[in-house]
């Protein structure tokens, strides 16, 4: 499965150890509507690894990816 391939590269998720009662679940829907989140965006070029990367330097790129801003009309 295509995304699963994606969220163990760029997340991951194979070596989580979170185990106890929904955490896991809860866990990797969070990671799934951030995967969705990182591939709509149309405004950085960059894989979604890098992507993420960015957004833990720059909080107003974290903030565009969340709300699927464009930062040029912002």
């Amino acid at each position: 499965n295509q995304c699963h391939w994606v969220l163990d590269v760029s997340f991951n998720e194979d070596s989580s150890r979170v185990r106890k009662d929904n955490a896991a679940v809860n866990l990797a829907m969070l990671r799934k509507i951030a995967l969705s989140l990182l591939k709509h965006d149309k405004t950085v070029k960059d894989s979604i690894k890098g992507k993420r990367y960015q957004a833990c330097l720059n909080e107003r790129l974290l903030e565009d990816f969340m709300l699927l801003n464009d930062p040029k009309t912002s």
